[in-house]
């Protein structure tokens, strides 16, 4: 039975580090659930990065992993939206009221928790906190669920130079920070890796503290359109919510677009434009989200660095658009790529 609470504390402005979660109140129950059964549930809570649910990429996974916790293991969720402009007061607010709720684990959806979750985790020494894509803040008490997310990259950059007829492909990242860095670091090695004449034109929305470049769509569309009047023909955005703009604005321009974080080809919210999605760079999100809750129910939590990596599956490219199945050359190409990968013949950069 699903039983999701959702949480959301009223935003309060500050601007420092806005990558990540507040959240403001409202729960739904199943009509099946009773208190009793409720009480004796393993609980567990998720809080959003920046886009929030609904962004048909990170947050999205994150939340599969949540729903597939709660299908699977019985586990009662609850999460906690984000808010405009938030600080780390902010965040920590939330983690707090999160674990005095009694949820186990309580999960930071992006590494702007990393603050918040280290100073939350001293003060509840028994609860397990995951945090995703950062590894800056560690603890006893803390699981450190991390990417390698330039080896999921470059396989697209090795796609995009295969599909560009132009010789020109574009990267959108949503903020310039190091985490973004790492796609466009290991995007760009891929492109050059396949047609060394490629070019590679390269764009970040927003600097921080400005975190609005992973939640405003309009910003995605922007850049890619002036990708696209440059000559770009593939076009990789690595930017949350606001990524969904570029794949628009590629989809209207008859070019193709290259997901992030989820199958984007496969979410609901994109669906008219899913055509143009030549593929995505997934992240197992999803999974890392279970696992760690897997992990406190089994009695054996998570702790420290949990890497999930291009030989597990943890980043992969995805294949199901039907259009990518057909082109058997970037295929051959992205299949040597990552095994050449795997067996360590290429080393992927982190940075440009």
């Amino acid at each position: 039975m699903r039983r999701i609470t959702r949480i959301t504390t009223v935003g309060i402005a500050s601007a420092a580090l806005a990558l990540s979660a507040t959240a403001c109140g409202k729960s739904s129950t199943d009509s099946g659930s009773s208190p009793s059964s409720d009480s004796k549930a393993t609980k567990a809570a998720i809080a959003y990065d920046i886009g929030g649910r609904g962004d048909q990429s990170f947050n999205d996974a994150a939340y599969a992993g949540l729903k597939k916790a709660e299908d699977e293991l019985g586990v009662k969720g609850a999460e906690a939206e984000p808010s405009e402009g938030e600080g780390d007061a902010d965040k920590v607010q939330r983690l707090t009221a999160l674990a005095r709720a009694g949820n186990n684990p309580v999960i930071g959806v992006g590494f702007a928790y990393a603050p918040a979750i280290e100073k939350v985790a001293k003060a509840y020494p028994k609860t397990t906190f995951g945090l995703i894509d950062d590894t800056s803040k560690t603890g006893p008490n803390i699981a450190n669920l991390v990417f390698n997310e330039e080896q999921g990259s470059y396989l697209a950059g090795v796609a995009a130079a295969k599909a560009s007829k132009s010789g020109t492909v574009g990267f959108i990242g949503g903020v310039e920070v190091p985490l973004i860095k790492k796609f466009e670091a290991g995007f760009a090695q891929g492109v050059k890796d396949t047609n060394p004449n490629a070019k590679v034109l390269v764009q970040y929305l927003t600097q921080p503290p400005n975190f609005d470049g992973f939640s405003k769509p309009d910003l995605g569309k922007a850049a890619a359109e002036g990708q696209l009047d440059k000559g770009a023909d593939v076009i990789y955005a690595a930017a949350g919510l606001a990524g969904s703009g570029a794949i628009e604005a590629a989809h209207a321009a008859g070019k193709w677009a290259i997901g992030v974080d989820s199958d984007q080809y496969n979410q609901p919210g994109l669906a008219s434009y899913k055509d143009s999605i030549l593929t995505s760079v997934t992240k197992d999100v999803s999974d890392s989200v279970f696992n760690v809750i897997k992990s406190v129910k089994d009695g054996k939590p998570q702790s420290g660095e949990v890497r999930y990596g291009l030989a597990t599956d943890g980043v992969a490219l995805a294949d199901s658009n039907p259009k990518y199945k057909e082109m058997k050359d970037l295929i051959a190409a992205v299949d040597k790529a990552k095994k050449d990968i795997i067996d360590g013949k290429i080393t992927v950069k982190t940075a440009p």
